[in-house]
């Protein structure tokens, strides 16, 4: 099976085993990054795609006539025209469930890093304030314990489970959102009852014509002035620039974001503008612990390896 893997870069360094990958397609040609004006050159001969961030239009999909299926290094697949994909009779596999653990350290990382206020405390150590003894200015900084503060989760699936159970292990009130819209159910509060009551609230359902725009300025109004927005899932998922001008007027506590709306994002983003207080802004790796990215290629394997023996990798997403 002629196969190739349009942007490996973005998921190793050279610091992955690629044994597994290579023992299903044998002909696997690795490109560390492929440009937007060549991926109907590299996908013409090619039976089977594997790809993590290199979005797929219907044009590309139209264009591979040989292509049997695309094998996606990420759980999400906005990139994706899935329409086209299945139209055209194209498997599409993701992964899933292969990062918990690092996305959850990461967002708690995350919180903990804004809620003890280390940036603020950090300078004041190495700017010579603790040194001179100014005590008064040690202490001028908030830090809040999270023992019987809420945390609010929307998107109540593998991320938002990990993610919730460390908060239960440190005295947290769990709360889950509905979808907005729906009335609540058993285990579920209104939407915009979990912005309301919530000191954390965190993020993890997928990027949908649902879901684009979910926390607009109406939504970050309806948050506690102290209240933290933290944000593994999708950069669209927010209006960062009703986000950015929510924090600069003190009207939020502070957010932690991994992911931006284009990424790699363009000049002027708004949470790039180094004078947004109290948000803390990663380059889209809370999923990229190195064992985290090893069982993303194992699980790419094993989805390959189904799929050529005729199981249901493919078939669905």
């Amino acid at each position: 099976m002629q196969a190739v893997f349009l942007d490996y870069a973005t998921v190793s360094h050279s610091d992955l085993d690629t044994a597994g990958l290579l023992r299903v397609l044998p002909a696997l040609t690795f490109h560390a990054a492929t440009a937007a004006g060549d991926v109907a050159l590299r996908l013409r001969e090619a039976e089977c795609v594997l790809l993590n961030k290199t979005p797929l239009t219907r044009e590309h999909l139209e264009a591979a006539t040989r292509l049997r299926l695309i094998a996606l290094a990420a759980t999400g697949t906005d990139h994706i025209d899935l329409r086209a994909a299945e139209e055209l009779r194209i498997g599409v596999c993701n992964v899933r469930a292969y990062c918990t653990p690092s996305v959850v350290q990461h967002a708690w990382a995350m919180i903990l890093y804004l809620t003890q206020s280390l940036r603020a405390y950090r300078q004041l150590a190495v700017g010579g304030a603790w040194r001179e003894g100014a005590l008064p200015m040690l202490h001028a900084v908030p830090i809040r314990e999270l023992a019987g503060r809420t945390l609010g989760v929307i998107g109540w699936g593998e991320l938002g489970r990990g993610v919730a159970h460390v908060a239960e292990a440190l005295g947290m009130r769990v709360i889950i959102a509905a979808r907005r819209g729906d009335a609540p159910v058993a285990g579920r509060l209104a939407f915009a009852d979990v912005l309301r009551l919530a000191d954390i609230v965190s993020l993890h359902c997928p990027l949908t014509a649902a879901t684009r725009g979910l926390i607009g300025a109406a939504e970050l109004a309806l948050m506690k002035p102290d209240a933290l927005l933290i944000n593994t899932a999708r950069g669209a998922l927010v209006d960062t620039a009703a986000l950015a001008a929510a924090l600069k007027a003190g009207r939020l506590g502070g957010a932690g974001f991994d992911v931006l709306p284009q990424e790699p994002p363009q000049a002027g983003d708004p949470l790039l503008d180094p004078s947004v207080p109290n948000l803390l802004v990663t380059p889209h790796i809370a999923w990229a612990a190195r064992d985290a990215r090893q069982r993303c290629v194992d699980q790419m394997a094993a989805n390959i390896r189904d799929f050529l023996g005729g199981g249901r990798a493919g078939r669905i997403v």
